[in-house]
């Protein structure tokens, strides 16, 4: 009988492995050609020339979204993940398949930057999936559209055009944009269409996007700027007073940039132009009324019609009101009257006067109060040369210092008076053109030199003077004294009474009794002031003066003794 050799275990290795294609034909790690021998389920049993067939699911041999097309006896290509499983079958994968044939198309149109052709199936953090026949890139967010897209459901499971923007096969990334191909796409219709369009042209558009300078048009694949100041002739603070996203506009095509393919659009321009003929329409000197629309720092604009507006400055804003904002004078909205000052048609200005529509306060002053005439108001400010007041209409008066009060200095007048007192005065001259009242407090004292009669002045009791006085009234602070026999009424202060202080009280003095005083100053009530300490100072100042100092060999007393001689003699 004859013996029978068994293969050893190298032969066996080297049978297999011829039935796998050799060592440099394994099936392992490589895309090769099956024939589908049946359909289960949703599986699809496919034959690969190994000893086992494999299972693929079914899903892999369609897009995203779609069923596949498959039936027993077609030819596909899968990727043999390994020979043989646990089961004895073979790992088969159509998905790595189709992603290796697709990087190798990817990367040669990435190189050639073509259009790429895939559906979007997913969502992830910053973007979308999106299948290119195989391999999975990613779609961020902002590249799906030209403008943000709220709702991307429409765009998905369809296929359509994409840009590759960058890939690395080696890390498996791809990133893909959609918004490139728009922008390719809008680029070449907008110079297409930019062609037919021509300056002065008449078109209609709609509304896209609204700014605080304008609004951006859609004129049918192209955008056109309508800058706020071209929407109408009329002040427009903000587009949507006037146009709302979705609107459908009528513009005229004011330029055309081509190289920049910038379009600036206007809608006023279809409106006649309110300033033709505004000459004739306000004429100077004309009173008008208006609507104030805008208040700055230099004045206020006021409109005169829907389109025209004229500048009142801030100085002709008021005739009492000086350095004032605009703002604290009229409110943005108020109806106002005006006075046309100054038109010029070209540079589109018309000045305004706010005042002069209203009557000049100081001509109303002067037919209500002739020069003579008695006036009252406040004491609004008080200056080193005389006293503000505040009078009826709104104007201030000046009383100068040498006005105030007779008989004093111009400096104690003025202390006589504060601000916020009211007080009364005449009126001595009124000049409107330089906007000045001068007014007269002491014109008013009676018994003044004016009247002729026995006012301190009149009674020479001027300041220094030496009077005698009757005492009228015993007090504990001084005593109550009048000059002369029917002058004015004085009072002096306890320590005036005298030099010493023995002589400082006012028991020593009796109701009638007459003595010399000097006169030393003016109360807030004009009256005088007197002191018998003050007279003997400047009489002792006298007496040496007179006689000599004591340096001459005369003491102070003979040199008072003297003075007083002389004075009896007298």
């Amino acid at each position: 009988m004859a013996s029978t050799a068994f293969p050893s275990r190298d032969d066996f290795a080297a049978l297999l492995n011829d039935s796998l294609g050799g060592e440099d034909g394994g099936f392992e790690g490589r895309v090769v050609k099956g024939t589908v021998t049946a359909i289960e389920n949703d599986l699809a049993v496919i034959d690969v020339g190994l000893k086992s067939e494999g299972r693929v699911p079914l899903r892999e041999f369609a897009m995203p979204g779609q069923k596949a097309d498959l039936k027993v006896g077609d030819e596909v290509e899968v990727y043999v993940d390994r020979v043989e499983n646990a089961h004895g079958e073979a790992m088969l994968s159509r998905d790595r398949a189709r992603r290796e044939a697709a990087w190798d198309k990817l990367e040669s149109e990435f190189t050639e930057s073509a259009r790429v052709e895939g559906v979007i199936f997913g969502r992830v953090k910053g973007g979308f999936t999106v299948d290119l026949d195989g391999a999975v890139a990613f779609l961020p967010g902002s590249q799906v559209d030209i403008r943000p897209v709220r709702d991307v459901t429409p765009l998905m499971d369809i296929p359509q055009p994409f840009q590759i923007l960058k890939m690395d096969r080696r890390r498996g990334n791809i990133v893909v944009s959609r918004r490139a191909i728009l922008e390719e796409t809008r680029a070449e219709q907008r110079s297409g269409l930019i062609q037919t369009l021509a300056e002065g042209q008449i078109i209609e558009g709609i509304v896209k996007n609204i700014t605080d300078y304008g609004a951006f048009v859609d004129l049918g694949g192209i955008d056109g700027l309508l800058h706020v100041t071209d929407l109408s002739y009329k002040r427009i603070n903000h587009p949507n007073e006037m146009i709302n996203i979705g609107d459908t506009v009528r513009v005229q095509i004011i330029r055309i940039n081509r190289d920049t393919q910038r379009i600036s659009l206007g809608m006023k321009q279809l409106e006649s132009d309110p300033w033709e003929g505004a000459s004739a329409k306000y004429p100077v000197g004309a009173k008008l009324s208006g609507r104030v629309t805008n208040i700055t720092e230099y004045g206020a604009f006021v409109e005169l019609e829907p389109g025209i507006e004229g500048l009142v400055h801030v100085s002709e804003m008021s005739w009492t009101k000086k350095n004032v904002h605009p703002g604290k004078i009229v409110s943005t909205s108020q109806e106002v009257e005006v006075l046309v000052l100054e038109v010029d048609p070209e540079k589109r200005r018309i000045s305004l006067g706010l005042k002069q529509a209203q009557s000049n306060p100081w001509d109303s002053f002067a037919e209500r109060h002739p020069v003579g005439s008695t006036v009252e108001g406040e004491v609004k400010n008080a200056t080193e040369f005389g006293l503000f007041i505040g009078l009826d209409g709104d104007v201030d008066g000046m009383v100068h210092m040498s006005d105030i009060a007779w008989g004093i200095s111009g400096e104690d007048a003025l202390a006589l008076h504060r601000k916020g007192e009211t007080v009364q005065a005449v009126v001595l001259d009124i000049d409107v053109e330089k906007e000045r009242i001068s007014l007269g407090m002491k014109q008013l004292e009676r018994g003044g030199p004016a009247a002729g009669g026995t006012t301190a002045a009149a009674a020479g009791l001027n300041k220094n003077a030496i009077v005698t006085v009757t005492v009228l009234e015993v007090r504990d602070g001084g005593l109550e004294v009048q000059a002369g026999d029917d002058g004015a009424t004085g009072f002096i202060k306890r320590s005036d009474l005298g030099r010493d202080r023995d002589e400082q009280r006012s028991e020593r003095f009796q109701i009638g009794q007459k003595f010399d005083a000097m006169v030393t100053g003016f109360d807030r009530a004009k009256k005088p002031t007197f002191s018998i300490k003050a007279m003997q100072i400047a009489e002792e100042k006298q007496a040496v003066a007179q006689y000599g100092s004591s340096d001459s060999g005369a003491s102070l007393g003979d040199i008072l003794g003297e003075a007083l001689k002389a004075k009896s003699d007298n």
